[in-house]
């Protein structure tokens, strides 16, 4: 089961005729107020291409997870706009901003987010439960063979290692087969060997089903899986890189960390 991925999109922004999975346009995220007043994202504008792996990282404290959470409707925004497909999520009321985030969204956290009462496959299946939709038994089993959890099915979360958690999250997140999966810190708390088969299991999800995922990471090793890496500093984007290795991104990282403290 494969699915070509859409031409992949110029370092200026998404392919003209593919036209993208999320966006955000003049993004702003402020806390607090008077002199407390922190500016978290200041005038965000990004596009994320449908059928890519993109890697949001900067500096602690640059924006990356309050650009994530606002992009996905987990946050409010103080101004500016947030897109899932042409849908301003900005715009929503509650009732169908949850609506929307659960038919259209998959969330991966790290700290897994298991239910412990619940088992492998109960937990995979609760979105389609919450919605009240029956699974596709095809790409269940798709899924599950994918991230390798055949055996763990029965299994609950205590039962399971951090990685074969995780690996659970993850194939929670696409059961449903939602338009973008967002992943925050997904291999923060797991081992190097673990965190390579999740990490896996995503490249997997954009190459074979033409998933969409955006993963906020401060691992250079976990970004170099993706296509693309777009960095923030100070609550702005001031830079990207496509075809992503470990080592590049370390000297660009290096380079924002020295500018920050100039």
């Amino acid at each position: 089961m494969t699915v070509t991925p859409a031409a992949r999109i110029d370092q200026g922004g998404t392919n003209p005729a593919m036209p993208a999975a999320a966006r955000v346009v003049d993004l702003t995220k402020t806390y607090g107020k008077g002199e407390a007043q922190v500016r978290a994202l200041d005038g965000v504008s990004l596009d994320i291409a449908r059928a890519e792996f993109t890697a949001v990282m900067g500096p602690s404290g640059s924006g990356k997870s309050t650009l994530m959470h606002c992009a996905a409707g987990l946050d409010a925004v103080t101004s500016g706009q947030a897109f899932v497909g042409d849908v301003d999520i900005t715009q929503l009321k509650e009732k169908a901003l949850t609506t929307l985030r659960r038919d259209r969204i998959g969330f991966v956290f790290q700290s897994f987010n298991l239910i412990p009462t619940l088992n492998a496959e109960e937990n995979i299946l609760l979105p389609l439960a919450i919605a009240g939709r029956k699974p596709d038994k095809e790409w269940f089993d798709v899924v599950v063979d994918t991230v390798g959890l055949r055996d763990r099915l029965s299994h609950r979360p205590n039962e399971l290692s951090g990685g074969q958690q995780q690996r659970v999250a993850c194939a929670r997140a696409l059961v449903s087969r939602p338009e973008i999966v967002f992943a925050d810190e997904p291999t923060g708390n797991l081992d190097s060997t673990s965190g390579a088969e999740v990490l896996g299991f995503l490249r997997r999800s954009v190459d074979d089903f033409g998933q969409t995922v955006v993963m906020v990471t401060h691992d250079p090793v976990a970004a170099a899986h993706t296509d693309r890496v777009v960095f923030l500093a100070d609550g702005r984007v001031v830079d990207e890189m496509r075809e992503p290795t470990a080592e590049r991104i370390l000297e660009r990282m290096a380079l924002l960390s020295q500018a920050a403290g100039a």
